[in-house]
């Protein structure tokens, strides 16, 4: 876990351990937890239908959808980074998580994340963020 992560990251990663070190070892080797937001935004697990993880290396993000359903579930990630530059996106129906999508320069990268029945649906997850990241 990152020096820098927030109260509701700990207590996300505390709450399912076995999540956060399987997002981060989808990842790869060196990258450390930055941020854990339970989707849709809250404190209490047993409301979270997924979790969004961001996970830095350096300068590098990486940020893995994580789905608590237990079941398929229509799934769409996007990270990009900032200034409307190049994106990296990842969707379809997935049973675990949908990412690992990267991006080379973390700051201020825009984050994007969608949770539906199908593609087709109404998402009950809908998140956008320009602050997963920080900016400085």
């Amino acid at each position: 876990m990152s020096k820098d992560a927030d109260r509701t990251t700990r207590v996300t990663a505390q709450a399912d351990p076995r999540a956060a070190v399987a997002a981060a070892n989808v990842c790869g080797s060196g990258y450390s937890l930055r941020k854990a937001i339970p989707l849709p935004v809250g404190d209490d697990p047993r409301e979270r239908l997924a979790t969004l993880f961001a996970y830095e290396n350096g300068s590098k993000g990486c940020v893995i959808l994580d789905n608590n359903q237990g079941s398929k579930q229509y799934m769409y990630v996007k990270i990009c980074k900032v200034g409307g530059g190049s994106c990296d996106t990842d969707s379809g129906d997935f049973t675990e998580y949908a990412g690992p999508v990267r991006v080379s320069s973390f700051a201020c990268a825009p984050v994007t994340a969608k949770m539906a029945k199908t593609s087709s649906s109404t998402p009950y997850v809908n998140y956008k963020s320009d602050r997963v990241y920080p900016c400085g």
